[in-house]
């Protein structure tokens, strides 16, 4: 069984889609119709931008949603996932993908998805730290202990691979305590704030409304949504879990791992870059991968 997969924010590099874009008709309609979409010409950025332009939160989100969903429904073979699932803004691309999501509204909710996440991060400084090295249970256990901050995990990538997310006081106590516990590594990314933690809840309630007021299909196939990391149909719980997912944790290996025993043998990962391609196989050195890119 095929399974799409859908990258999330950080996947991004200068020039991406310029190809696309010149040499697939439906792709040059589909990212002109971005461009008037969003107000501005986000094709001249992501084509001829620097990598400091592309980090722009009006940009950086909506970019990667276009290449991917756009790389979906024009290249090669049709379209027929068995299974979709996506990485954070990914799942927006994979339900769009999946005909959840009309290609209008699902580039309206990441371009307010953005601009609501933008603010809840200038509002309280805060950050994220990538951890290698430990069990899942021991870097809960330790963010748990710490009660005088925020500090969650925010992305179960794979096995040994977890990023978490809070304000920049508690990212620096659990960095300490964790590679005092073993970590191999505690690297502070360089992302805008505290994704995927309770200091996203401004930004969910902005995305609450929009997202209740978007018309939601019955997928083609079911969405592995990042909140349960189990596969969904009903548009109601697709809503449900979409609006949860800013301040919940990305739950990436249990979704492979369930896709996985739900038969999937074959990802394609559709969109910028190899992220998912290596993680999944680090979760299971089995599975097929390719990508399209």
């Amino acid at each position: 069984m095929k399974a799409y997969v859908f990258p999330g924010q950080g996947a991004q590099f200068a020039g991406m889609g310029k190809e696309l874009y010149e040499n697939n008709s439906q792709a040059n309609e589909l990212f002109k119709m971005a461009n008037e979409i969003l107000g501005f010409s986000i094709t001249d950025i992501m084509f001829e931008g620097t990598d400091e332009d592309l980090k722009q939160t009006k940009v950086t989100q909506p970019a990667i949603f276009l290449h991917s969903v756009i790389l979906a429904k024009t290249l090669g073979e049709p379209f027929k996932p068995d299974m979709a699932a996506g990485h954070s803004l990914g799942e927006f691309s994979a339900l769009v993908a999946a005909g959840t999501l009309s290609f209008e509204d699902g580039l309206v909710l990441v371009s307010k998805r953005a601009m609501a996440m933008q603010k809840a991060c200038e509002a309280t400084p805060s950050a994220m730290a990538a951890i290698i090295g430990l069990p899942d249970a021991k870097v809960e256990e330790i963010c748990n202990g710490i009660t005088d901050e925020i500090v969650v995990p925010a992305n179960y990538n794979s096995a040994g691979q977890i990023v978490i997310s809070g304000t920049i006081p508690g990212i620096d106590k659990a960095c300490e305590q964790l590679l005092a516990a073993g970590a191999k590594r505690a690297l502070k990314l360089n992302v805008g704030g505290a994704f995927h933690s309770p200091l996203m809840e401004p930004a969910r309630e902005e995305l609450a409304k929009a997202i209740e007021d978007t018309a939601f299909n019955k997928p083609v196939c079911p969405v592995y949504q990042n909140v349960d990391a189990r596969p969904q149909t009903a548009p109601d719980t697709i809503k449900t879990n979409l609006i949860s997912q800013l301040t919940s944790p990305v739950r990436w290996t249990q979704t492979v791992e369930n896709m996985i025993a739900d038969g999937a043998t074959h990802f394609i990962e559709s969109g910028p870059g190899t992220v998912l391609q290596g993680l999944i196989k680090k979760i299971n050195k089995e599975v097929i991968t390719e990508s399209r890119s």
